[in-house]
């Protein structure tokens, strides 16, 4: 099953969060922050939204900053996915 976002939505995944600390403490499930580094899975067209014309600045396969709070989770196939806007992309990882 694909998911195909629609106008400025972008579909993420996120990259695991580390399992031990630089000490090498090893760090339970509740102690782990949320990860804000993900892979873009899926870009919407983007096109006109609200008014404005939206030029998609991301593309799949890219590693984004994401605002710690922003979209929809979603899980398919056992694979948990972010829905978000593209303005709540923060940066381009490179």
């Amino acid at each position: 099953m694909n998911i195909k976002p629609l106008a400025d939505r972008v579909v993420i995944k996120m990259t695991e969060s580390e399992e031990t600390t630089k000490s090498g403490i090893i760090l339970t499930g509740a102690a782990k922050e949320k990860p804000q580094v993900a892979e873009v899975v899926a870009v919407g067209p983007g096109g006109i939204v609200d008014g404005k014309e939206i030029k998609m600045e991301v593309k799949v396969g890219d590693k984004v900053l994401t605002s710690k709070y922003a979209g929809t989770e979603v899980k398919m196939d056992g694979v948990e996915y972010t829905i978000l806007k593209q303005s709540d992309i923060l940066a381009i990882v490179e």
